[in-house]
């Protein structure tokens, strides 16, 4: 007789660790467009950020608590008291609230960051842990760099924690030096150490390529919490992919006997909500959700996925939510085709207003004759998205040509003070996006960096929508801030593009400054 299945929770720490990666911060209604999309496809927890870290975290936070019905929220802070009150203000409002706090115990940190004794980071940990289980009934504590620290002293480390009130308690592998075999050891003997009821969690990192493989060793070993970032994003090389997580335990029952509350199908809206937001593209090769992940180009395979798709797929595109829509649509469609096709791409229809997008939708389906799933979603996102437009783009007009210097002549809508400002500027530059670029620096009164543009086709055919993503930044110190934009006019999107990712930037600006 089989022994029954274990449930495996699923940590999704996109919006705090996956938010960390370069030029991916996103702002507070663009990491709720994500976390509502997370609490429909039932992940366990959502890691929602770091509250103490500015006010812009704080009011996310905040509002991913308040508006989850599934997913438990959970806020990350620093083994101090400050740190700890600051989570908890966050998430109190949560259905199922939890503080993550965490303390270095490697040697290295110990020594060049902490500046602590061993027994001093064993008094801080119990008094942090005892703090936040005062305030809330679901505590997790991070021994930060587990997997460089003395087994002896991490083990003394998480018994004391998961006595002082720790309910969870979590081995990362924090800068993903650790191979399975290793870790695999680890595992067994922090579950063995701790008593029962409490659940080990783990939180690989992939600077070494192991993460997903370190994760799921670890599950073989009794963990029965991952931490993962959708498409892998986070801190240097990444994190540990969710939907890798995911689909082994699903495909390899046979394997791993868990299961997972995950719905599957959302894993492909959430694989390209998260891309669009985070401005991360996704590798073609990428597994589970990279664009090649179930083509076959060599004949043999293609004669037997024509056979029998087992032949060479251990999983169905469908079963991730990626598949192929029968229903065309252009600008004959109505309302109801949009929101169902919209539901199927995991958008929350509620918080859109369908009477804006469908306007949006017919002016587009005018300049093509076929509407495509990522043209779509461009058109939700620009409603989901839109918050705070200090900037809009009201009229471009460029010239250029053989023998012809570059010239743009931009006009902007500028927001400021419940005030409208309609202001016009013309420049000439290297071509016509440079030209666009150097008129909005004049209006605006700033030129930044263009650190990295890029552009792609987001549909098929020579009328599609081309989106243009940048990053820019203030100065060669200064993070990187993207932007995008769609249209069917390329340079259009390229002034979409900068002038979002101007928005942002004066947005997280006013944050800080706040905070």
């Amino acid at each position: 007789m089989k022994s029954q299945m274990k449930n495996i929770v699923i940590f999704d720490t996109t919006l705090r660790d996956g938010e960390q990666s370069p030029g991916a911060s996103m702002n507070i209604a663009e990491k709720l467009q994500i976390a509502r999309h997370l609490d429909r496809m039932k992940v366990d927890v959502i890691e929602a950020g770091f509250p103490i870290a500015s006010q812009g975290d704080f009011e996310a936070v905040r509002a991913v608590a308040a508006g989850m019905e599934y997913s438990a929220v959970c806020g990350l802070a620093r083994a101090r008291k400050k740190d700890i009150q600051r989570c908890w203000d966050a998430v109190k409002d949560a259905k199922k609230p939890r503080i993550h706090t965490f303390l270095a115990t490697s040697p290295i940190h110990r020594k060049a960051k902490l500046k602590m004794s061993k027994a001093e980071v064993l008094k801080e940990t119990v008094k942090a842990v005892e703090f936040a289980s005062s305030l809330c009934n679901d505590v997790e504590f991070s021994a930060e760099d587990a997997t460089r620290t003395e087994i002896d002293f991490l083990k003394e480390v998480v018994s004391a924690a998961a006595e002082a009130g720790a309910k969870t308690i979590n081995i990362p592998d924090t800068v993903g030096y650790t191979m399975p075999s290793e870790f695999k050891n680890i595992i067994r003997e922090v579950v063995d150490v701790l008593p029962g009821g409490i659940t080990v969690s783990i939180h690989c990192h992939n600077d070494l390529g192991m993460a997903s493989a370190n994760s799921l060793v670890a599950v073989q070993s009794g963990a029965t919490q991952v931490e993962c970032t959708v498409n892998g994003i986070g801190e240097r090389a990444g994190n540990a992919s969710m939907e890798e997580i995911v689909m082994s335990l699903v495909t390899r029952k046979d394997i791993f006997n868990k299961t997972v509350s995950i719905n599957t199908t959302q894993i492909y809206p959430a694989s390209s909500l998260v891309s669009r937001l985070s401005g991360l593209s996704i590798q073609k090769n990428k597994a589970i959700v990279g664009e090649n992940a179930f083509r076959h180009e060599a004949g043999i395979h293609q004669h037997g996925v024509l056979q029998d798709k087992l032949t060479y797929e251990i999983m169905t595109p469908e079963s991730i939510g990626k598949k192929e829509e029968a229903l065309v649509l252009g600008k004959h469609s109505g309302k109801h085709a949009i929101i169902e096709r919209l539901k199927g791409l995991g958008i929350d229809t509620k918080k859109i207003n369908m009477e804006e997008l469908f306007v949006s939708f017919k002016e587009l389906a005018d300049k093509k004759k076929e509407i495509y799933d990522d043209e779509l979603l461009t058109l939700a996102d620009e409603q989901l998205g839109a918050v705070n437009k200090i900037y809009e783009i009201d009229y471009i007009h460029t010239v250029s040509g053989t023998n012809t210097v570059p010239s743009a002549t931009v006009r902007l809508k500028i927001n400021k003070n419940d005030k409208v400002e309609i202001k016009e500027e013309a420049a000439i530059g290297d071509g016509p996006v440079d030209a666009c670029y150097r008129a909005i620096g004049k209006l605006i009164g700033r030129n930044f960096i263009l650190a990295d543009y890029r552009i792609k086709a987001i549909s098929k055919g020579g009328d599609s929508m081309g989106e243009v993503t940048v990053r820019l930044k203030e100065d060669d110190a200064s993070e990187e801030i993207h932007g995008r934009g769609a249209s069917t006019d390329i340079i259009e999107a390229s002034a979409l593009a900068y002038v979002a990712a101007v928005n942002r930037l004066m947005i997280l600006k006013k944050q800080r400054e706040q905070a």
